[in-house]
């Protein structure tokens, strides 16, 4: 039965429900507080709400910063990738609308670094991204999600479904590409180097789903619609890149 907390891809439907980071009042950020805490920890004479107030703003403060940089990427994305602009049209053809309004920049605890539900829109997690080519990658990545819920019929609970999903998307969204593995993961081979890459971002991502074992399990379904789906590089002509 599908978890109705979650998105098909694994994505936290509530990262992408709760509000962005506000502007916090800084009434523990001053050297007073932070003094007051070291002291009282020295002298055995803490102040607790002091100090969960203290921190509990930092984090906050942490994480306005980082969502505001998803945030400016995000729009200068949307605005200046061509292959976000080209996924952006595309979507649009068959009738869906992505926009800075539903690409959602927040805070996530998983080790994914994007989410796409079809009545929610996209999950960016802004603090996984390492540079603005990552996040231009995730985006792409799931666009292609996007895309292939408006142009077929797919079925969360049916897993060869998911398993085309994951490598279409791993294949066209270029987070696959020869420098990106050659340089931020240490992949070495360059014979088949897109092949591999797709089959093992495939199978880690069904990992995510609920009807999945293990993964030798993902490992096997993957292979089961492999030929037919690494070769349809739908909407593209060609694979991007």
């Amino acid at each position: 039965m599908p978890n109705l907390d979650q998105a098909p891809d694994g994505a936290s439907l509530a990262a992408m429900a709760q509000p962005a980071p506000v502007e916090i009042d800084p009434i523990y950020y001053t050297w007073s507080s932070t003094f007051s805490i070291l002291l009282g920890r020295m002298t055995g004479s803490r102040d607790v709400e002091l100090e969960k107030g203290y921190f509990s703003e930092m984090d906050t403060l942490k994480a306005d910063s980082i969502c505001k940089r998803c945030e400016t990427n995000k729009e200068y994305l949307l605005q200046y990738s061509p292959i976000v602009r080209f996924l952006k049209d595309e979507v649009g053809k068959l009738g869906g609308d992505l926009t800075k309004d539903n690409i959602f920049c927040r805070m996530c605890t998983n080790e994914q670094s994007g989410g796409f539900s079809l009545d929610h829109g996209i999950l960016l997690c802004a603090n996984k991204f390492r540079n603005r080519g990552h996040q231009e990658d995730t985006m792409a990545h799931e666009m292609v999600h996007a895309w292939d819920h408006l142009k077929w019929k797919v079925e969360a609970d049916n897993m060869r479904h998911q398993a085309c999903l994951e490598i279409r998307a791993s294949t066209l969204s270029g987070e696959c590409r020869f420098s990106r593995e050659f340089f931020t993961r240490n992949q070495w081979r360059i014979t088949e180097q897109l092949q591999n890459c797709v089959r093992r971002r495939a199978t880690l991502s069904m990992l995510a789903r609920p009807g999945i074992k293990n993964e030798e399990h993902a490992g096997k379904v993957v292979n089961e619609v492999w030929e037919s789906c690494f070769r349809d590089t739908r909407p593209f002509d060609e694979i991007y890149r």
